[in-house]
């Protein structure tokens, strides 16, 4: 199983970006894909995920601001990051679960204040 995340980047607060992962080695399409970030200080947090039908679900502190979203037919997950946040400065990281996790890379998004 592999995840290649891409789209971090650099970007003032109120600014936008967007993280896609690509998904290889698994069914694609019967997996929930979930969003996880980390910060030095923090703890890996689960932020976004989306089931196989399509379902989200998201933590308070991103409703409203980022969306979760997948593409069956190319194995990708996308996060649309809108009105970002200082503190959503992290290293993002896509997952899936299938008898153990497993994880992209991370990528970085740094927002400046």
């Amino acid at each position: 199983v592999q995840l290649q995340a891409s789209g971090g980047g650099l970007v003032q607060a109120g600014g936008s970006l967007r993280l896609s992962c690509a998904v290889s080695g698994i069914i694609f399409s019967v997996h929930t894909m979930a969003w996880y970030r980390q910060t030095p200080k923090k703890r890996r947090e689960l932020i976004a995920t989306i089931t196989s039908g399509g379902t989200t679900d998201y933590i308070e502190s991103v409703k409203g601001r980022f969306t979760i979203s997948r593409n069956n037919a190319r194995n990708t997950v996308g996060l649309q990051m809108d009105s970002l946040k200082s503190e959503d400065t992290a290293v993002y990281y896509c997952n899936v679960y299938q008898n153990s996790h497993y994880w992209g890379q991370g990528t970085l998004v740094t927002v400046s204040s």
